[in-house]
This record gives C-alpha cells, structure tokens and sequence, in this order.
C-alpha cells in the first residue's frame, strides 16, 4: 500500500503522551486522516489538572509508559508508534533530574523493548531541537564554527552572544541542519538525545524504522499555562492573562523558530505514512533513524514574539529583562530543507497569523 492510500486510512497508532499538549493534536491529525489511534497517557495530576483533551474516536488507555504491563498492554494490534510522552522544559533545578531520566528515558526503554518483543517496527520519536545546544554559526573569519557553553560572567555583563571560538570576533546565526553535532546543555537535552540514542540502538538490533522529529518552538492551542516547565510563549501568554507584562530574558534578541501544533502534528503524520512506504524511501531504510527538524523555517527573536503577542492580546507591553537562565542558548533555527524533501512537509502557518489565533487560543490548566 502506498503512502497516498495511507495518508487516507489503514494504520493502527499508538500515541504515547496522547492527551498532552503535542499528542493530542497529532492524535486529532491522525484520527482526522482515518486512521484508528489508541493514546498512552499517564494523566499525571501535575500535567492534567483539568479534564484530558482525548479526541472521542481515540481509545485512551490510562497508565504510565514506564510500566512494562501497560505498554504491552496498549501495544496489542498496533503498526506503529508515536512517542509523544516526556516530561518537556528546561527544569527547574537538579532536583528534577531523575524525574526527566526516568520519564523520557526509562520510558523509552520499557517502550522500545516492548516494541521489540511485539514485533511493532515503526517508530516516530518527538526529539527536540535542545539536542544541538546552540545553532549554527559562522565567523566572517574562519566559517562556520561551534561555539562553547556562554560564560556567566559574559551573561551576567549583559554580553549574551557567543564570541568566535578561534578569534573572539562576533558571530552570524545560521539555520541549524540534522547533520550538527549533538551538544546538549541541560538535563532536558541530554535525557532527548538519550531517546534518540536507545531508539537508534532499538532499530539497529531489530531492523525497525524510526524518524526522530527535532521539534523547534512548538505553540497554539492547548498549550499548559502557569508552569515552570511550558514553552516561552505559553509563559507570555499566562503574564499577559494575568494583566502582567512577559518578562523577556536577556535582551530578547535570541533567535527561534517558532512552529504552530498543526504544522507539528502534520509532520508526524507525514513521517507515518513515509515510513509505510517502500524500503527504498530514506524514511523507511531498516535498521537506522532519520532525524528531521520541525520548524517554520522563519526565524523571529523571543522578543519579537513577545510584542507580537502582547499587540495580539491587547498589551501590556513586555518587559526585556537582562536576566539570563544557565543551560539557554542565545540562537537557534531550523533548515527546513529535509522535511521538505524528505517528508514532503512544509509548515503552513504563518508567524504572524499563529501569534494573532495564539492570543486567544485556550490553554489548559
């Protein structure tokens, strides 16, 4: 069966993190192009504090994807797998770091091995662009370079981009492509690249198929609000609700992509119909995973995010801090050039219009 055909009906899906933020739009996606979708949520009272968004033609399975029982258990009569669930953000502090190892990556484990032993060998992972630490760079000097972990005597001197390596001079942002190293700079990053790592192990033993989507700046509705752990827009938009201006770290010039749900759950769907293609297609080689970023391929600065959202909602204005966070990178956007070729995937709204909606959207408690 072709990938058209499948792009209409004939998958059985099982969504991980199904009824969080990201999932239950790719859920939605999924159900939306006929294919029939169970989702593996833990409905952890921290996350969902108000009632679950499940779309009604989903069947919802309640537990943990650390439980061996209940990943076997929601694996019965499945294709392939989206993995959605992990616990998202940059922390609060080390404290949280067994909480991030063992959600995203005993997690994955105890998923993966379930996979392996059901004989299910598709694979669609929610990676994160967190995994590159800062973007792409070049010196007018000496090209393209990597450059370290910002000092925080520079951060806290109000000198927030990163110098040259090699001379010290200052740097142009460039799009980051799937062909960077891998550099995380925080526990959440290191717990996605670790994802990747078993999953790419996973589909060398097995000969799965497994396409890890580096999601960029996701937002839009459903979003969580008034968490420590949510997305910079999710934060603006709860100050803004809250009559208070966003507090803009820095001096808001970092640039981001900044990608609507929609888009994000489209490429998932793109990945799963890819992959129940023939072998032949990159997407679907046994044995490898392909990693493929998801953004808009438009970047914006936080700041102008922020104003965009403030102007949207009705003010007030934001506020540019110079406050920094340890683990932030200054600049960060995607080439979209692989989703494109890959997939077929190209975003489709636009940064303008997902802000204007964004000011409005619902979010959840």
């Amino acid at each position: 069966m072709g990938p058209g055909a499948l792009s209409v009906a004939g998958m059985e899906v099982l969504v991980t993190g199904g009824a969080g933020f990201i999932g239950s739009h790719v859920v939605d996606t999924l159900v939306g192009a006929g294919h029939t979708v169970r989702v593996l949520d833990a409905l952890l009272p921290a996350v969902h504090r108000a009632k679950p968004v499940v779309n009604d033609a989903a069947e919802l399975v309640v537990g943990d994807v650390t439980d061996r029982a209940t990943v076997e258990s929601a694996l019965r009569g499945v294709d392939a797998v989206c993995h959605q669930a992990a616990m998202v953000g940059l922390g609060v502090d080390l404290d949280d770091l067994p909480l991030y190892a063992s959600h995203n990556d005993v997690g994955t484990a105890v998923l993966l091995a379930a996979m392996a032993r059901r004989g299910i060998g598709r694979l669609v992972l929610a990676s994160s662009m967190v995994v590159y630490g800062e973007g792409g760079y070049r010196c007018a000097t000496d090209g393209p370079v990597s450059p370290g972990p910002r000092l925080r005597a520079d951060l806290a001197a109000g000198r927030f981009e990163p110098p040259c390596p090699r001379c010290g001079r200052q740097l142009s942002s460039m799009p980051v492509t799937e062909q960077a190293p891998l550099d995380p700079r925080n526990v959440y990053a290191a717990t996605k690249v670790a994802q990747e790592h078993l999953a790419a192990a996973w589909a060398g033993a097995t000969g799965g198929t497994v396409v890890a989507l580096r999601y960029h700046n996701v937002f839009g509705p459903r979003m969580p609000r008034d968490t420590p752990y949510a997305g910079v827009a999710s934060i603006f938009r709860s100050a803004l609700e809250r009559g208070e201006p966003p507090r803009v770290y820095e001096d808001g010039g970092q640039l981001r992509d900044f990608v609507h749900v929609h888009d994000v759950a489209r490429a998932n769907l793109a990945a799963l119909v890819h992959q129940a293609a023939e072998p032949s297609h990159e997407a679907a080689v046994p044995g490898r995973l392909v990693p493929v970023n998801v953004g808009s391929g438009q970047p914006h600065t936080v700041g102008e995010m922020a104003d965009a959202l403030a102007e949207a909602f009705g003010g007030p204005a934001p506020v540019r801090t110079g406050q920094y966070r340890a683990g932030d990178v200054r600049h960060i956007v995607a080439s979209s050039d692989r989703a494109r070729s890959l997939l077929g995937h190209q975003a489709s709204v636009t940064f303008a219009a997902g802000m204007a909606a964004f000011a409005r959207d619902p979010l959840r408690a």
